[in-house]
């Protein structure tokens, strides 16, 4: 059985990296760490930063068998990582400490790859979400 393989009713344990956007259960990142971010995120053996640096909350996925030669992975920015099952839209934000963390001790541009959703609901008659989406380039447009 492949190592990615995830059994029917065990998809809500699903989790996606808020750094790299890949997708693994729970119980593999709590037993392997991120397998691109390992080095500064430290979720190996972690629950505390596994529920603050990966969300359940994602849409879309990508399954890349070679990162390095996929059009697919080169256009999501995805070709310096490992072979996995990565998510288009990540939600959720990744801790403030964490993030400097990552920008200064260990040099990585953060750049969001998720939806960051209001922390309270607009009421109805506000119109528009009051939030911005970021796009992989780290650009940020109104909510679509």
């Amino acid at each position: 059985m492949s190592e990615n393989f995830v059994a029917p009713g065990q998809q809500r344990y699903l989790r996606a990296c808020m750094v790299c956007s890949i997708v693994m259960t729970s119980q593999r990142f709590r037993d392997e760490g991120c397998p691109n971010c390992e080095e500064f995120l430290h979720l190996a053996g972690s629950a505390d930063q596994i529920d603050s640096c990966t969300s359940q909350v994602f849409e879309g996925l990508i399954s890349l068998a070679n990162p390095a030669k996929s059009w697919v992975a080169k256009w999501q920015r995805l070709d310096g990582y490992v072979k996995g099952v990565y998510a288009t839209k990540v939600s959720g934000q990744l801790p403030d400490d964490v993030r400097a963390t990552i920008e200064e001790e260990y040099r990585v541009r953060y750049i969001p790859y998720v939806l960051v959703l209001p922390s309270s609901p607009s009421p109805p008659w506000i119109g528009s979400a009051d939030f911005a989406f970021y796009r992989r380039d780290g650009s940020a447009n109104e909510a679509e």
